[in-house]
């Protein structure tokens, strides 16, 4: 492994963590729609899937308004290590949430959830504290108002969590189309990026 590759996202490096993407808090997003929103949660789940990303899911009040956790979650991703927090805001206060981090061996850490200002930057920035490496996926966070966010990004930023998009983590994660997840990488950006499904068709053709 070369320098220039040792700090990037690769399988072997980098876990994903959800925070709170409840069914309840869900509905109160108004800074992506609904489907764009739901699409992107479903496609970093996907890429946990393609290139067996340690996940542990996390949710608050599970059983009250803020509901349980999306349902194409738990389906895509059936083995990740659910915690389920009986008050604490932040997750990272959470022992549980924390031993099962650092269970997974991983000093890269994808952080996604809702809401941004809240759920997502108290944990990024916790982890960072910890001597993480953070990014945090912002098309696949969301919150109440694209003013908070952006102030939440900023913090964020300022203390070192570097912003990311689900594409982006999972060309990272690629790295190389010769790699064998491209079998399943190549469809997944063919979907959430409709016009790249061309070039995926050309470049299928080309190996024919």
């Amino acid at each position: 492994m070369t320098a220039s590759t040792m700090d990037r996202l690769t399988p072997d490096n980098t876990a994903l963590l959800l925070i709170d993407h409840q069914t309840g808090l869900f509905n109160g997003v108004t800074t992506q729609t609904p489907h764009d929103f739901r699409a992107n949660i479903v496609g970093l789940a996907k890429l946990g899937k393609i290139f067996k990303l340690p996940t542990i899911i996390t949710t608050s009040a599970e059983k009250g308004p803020n509901g349980p956790i999306l349902s194409e979650i738990t389906s895509l991703l059936p083995n990740a290590k659910i915690v389920s927090r009986p008050g604490e805001i932040n997750a990272w206060d959470n022992s549980e949430f924390v031993t099962a981090v650092e269970a997974t061996g991983r000093k890269k850490l994808l952080v996604a959830g809702i809401s941004t200002e809240v759920c997502v930057s108290f944990v990024a920035l916790s982890a960072v504290r910890a001597g993480y490496e953070t990014y945090a996926v912002l098309d696949a966070s969301g919150t109440w108002s694209k003013l908070v966010e952006d102030i939440a990004v900023q913090r964020m930023v300022q203390a070192g969590v570097k912003p990311t998009s689900v594409v982006a983590c999972g060309a990272e994660l690629q790295g190389d189309w010769r790699n064998p997840s491209a079998a399943e990488f190549g469809p997944f950006m063919a979907e959430v990026l409709p016009f790249y499904g061309s070039v995926i068709g050309s470049y299928y053709g080309a190996k024919a």
